[in-house]
């Protein structure tokens, strides 16, 4: 068993979790940082909206693997080796966007950033929970990971939008940031002290035992649904805005996708002050308004519609995840605890990957406004359909489970 090296009354606690939280931000602020360019990648190489949304998904393909093969590797070998690797892949994957000459190197690039990602899920969470001042654990990764999701676009746009190269800058930017983050984890005190002898590698899998899956199943779509409304705006929200709304901003753009991170941020917030039962189907309310506001910004054309379904789905993202993640961990024995979570990022995980690459399909025959029309209905269907069932059965299927906080 691995125990904690930190204190965190230390002086300097406060110090350290914000060095880590930093860290992460930087390595998450990665993998979204190509989302306001594709649009520029489909002029210079002459592809469409369905190889924009498979370059994407290729992502959530280097994610799953490496929850799936190193998901625990962290607690075997420490945290500061974990995020010394994630902080090369995530090198590697900009020098393969730096390289850029066709979609070998986007796709190396893309699946590179999803191992990163996978890793700092495990290592980095793990991190700052345990260098978080102890007030602010249960708030402190996510805000890390959900504040460097949505910088990513930001930066990238802005640079895109009003400075030169616009290929190269937001790239060599993340390296010069990436460069702090490995000199920080230097400083970094392993909060892991690692067992003697040192402990086999072996895949660490998913579980989901047969009394959790009442639970897991509603919860695993709940996340599913909003993870998909996370991809909709990740790989194809600046094609809508190009094509459908007319506005080629790419700092717009940015700011679009930047705002639904906000917004599940804000979602996750709130998950904490209400009952599981509770925010589980406020959840999927969430989630309905959202893409119907986005549904008829489509039909309307209409900006200011897309930002309000942005920050509605957003925060009904928020409160969806926390709030099932709460209840998944509530109900798993600890023996299977963390295989059952790595199979609900798995679930969340193929929901921001597999949606999307059918909206670029249908977009081919359909063009991208109807396929984005005939996503939104999905995603309402499906959201409602959850929704309603978690209100019906909110006092059995969450039975147990604690506040989503702490």
């Amino acid at each position: 068993m691995h125990s904690t090296e930190h204190d965190t009354r230390s002086p300097r606690s406060s110090l350290w979790y914000a060095a880590a939280a930093f860290v992460f931000a930087v390595g998450m602020a990665g993998t979204t940082l190509p989302t306001p360019l594709y649009g520029l990648y489909r002029q210079e190489l002459g592809f469409g909206e369905l190889m924009v949304t498979v370059v994407f998904a290729v992502y959530a393909v280097g994610v799953i693997a490496a929850l799936l093969v190193a998901g625990d590797y962290s607690d075997k070998l420490g945290r500061r080796p974990l995020l010394f690797v994630a902080l090369g892949l995530s090198v590697a994957s900009a020098v393969c966007f730096l390289l850029e000459g066709g979609l070998p190197l986007l796709f190396a690039g893309r699946l590179l950033s999803g191992f990163a990602a996978g890793l700092f899920s495990g290592a980095a969470t793990a991190a700052v929970l345990e260098l978080a001042p102890g007030g602010s654990r249960g708030f402190a990764a996510t805000a890390a990971n959900m504040g460097g999701l949505g910088c990513g676009p930001l930066l990238a746009g802005v640079l895109a939008q009003y400075a030169p190269r616009p290929l190269v800058l937001p790239f060599v930017t993340h390296l010069g940031l990436l460069a702090v983050a490995v000199v920080l984890t230097v400083a970094l005190p392993e909060t892991v002290r690692r067992p003697r002898p040192r402990p086999g590698l072996r895949p660490r899998g998913m579980a989901v035992p047969r009394e959790v899956r009442p639970v897991f199943v509603p919860a695993g779509l709940a996340c599913f649904t909003g993870f998909a409304v996370f991809g909709l705006f990740t790989a194809v929200s600046p094609g809508f805005m190009s094509e459908t709304l007319h506005l080629t901003n790419l700092a717009a753009s940015g700011a679009v996708v930047f705002c639904v991170f906000c917004a599940s941020l804000l979602g996750q917030a709130a998950a904490g002050r209400v009952s599981v039962g509770l925010a589980l189907p406020l959840g999927c309310l969430g989630l309905v308004a959202g893409m119907a506001q986005v549904g008829a910004s489509l039909l309307a054309s209409s900006l200011p519609l897309l930002v309000t379904g942005a920050v509605t789905g957003g925060v009904g993202q928020g409160l969806a995840f926390r709030s099932a993640m709460a209840a998944v961990s509530a109900r798993a024995p600890e023996e299977h605890r963390g295989g059952t979570i790595s199979a609900l990022f798995v679930v969340a995980y193929l929901g921001i990957s597999l949606p999307v690459v059918g909206v670029g399909a249908l977009s081919t025959g359909l063009g991208l406004r109807n396929a984005g029309l005939v996503f939104a209905g999905c995603v309402i269907a499906l959201a409602s359909v959850v929704g309603v069932h978690l209100w019906r059965t909110r006092g059995s299927d969450t039975a147990g489970a604690p506040e989503s906080g702490g």
